[in-house]
């Protein structure tokens, strides 16, 4: 296993900092691959930081992390309520897999409450802003350090 984090980025997530600041706040896409990566510094792991507009460039970057990896960071953007194509890609993860949104979907409108990614998802967080990303990461790092992997998708 490597010391790598993938944090994948969905839809519209370039335009953090831009659209809807009342629910998703002024921080960029850019300020939160900061923050990832000056938080994997300090827990020793490394970043692979990426976004994309497009399901299918979510789903190659979760097929090349799905093994081997020390986990990976997915906020899927509108693809979590409707990709289950996604949900395929991350159901082949031997990884740990943390869904994180910044906002906290379950306050929302009825269609964000359903998660595809999280019927895959080790754990999830959802309304801690952009700081959700850097406890996503450390609860990565406590993964690694603390217990062996579950591969099986139970408890």
């Amino acid at each position: 296993m490597n010391d790598t984090v993938l944090v994948l980025n969905g839809p519209n997530l370039n335009l953090l900092g831009l659209r809807q600041p009342e629910i998703y706040g002024r921080e960029t896409l850019a300020d939160v691959e900061a923050l990832c990566r000056e938080t994997a510094s300090g827990l020793g792991l490394r970043i692979d930081f990426r976004q994309s507009n497009a399901e299918h460039g979510l789903i190659d970057a979760i097929h090349e992390f799905r093994v081997g990896s020390a986990g990976i960071v997915i906020n899927a953007g509108a693809y979590t309520h409707t990709s289950v194509a996604i949900l395929d890609a991350l159901n082949t993860c031997e990884v740990p897999v943390i869904e994180c949104h910044i906002s906290n979907v379950h306050r929302r409108e009825a269609f964000r409450h359903q998660s595809y990614v999280s019927l895959a998802a080790t754990a999830v967080l959802a309304g801690f802003g952009t700081g959700g990303y850097a406890l996503a990461i450390r609860h990565l790092a406590h993964l690694r350090a603390d217990k062996p992997l579950r591969t099986d998708k139970t408890a």
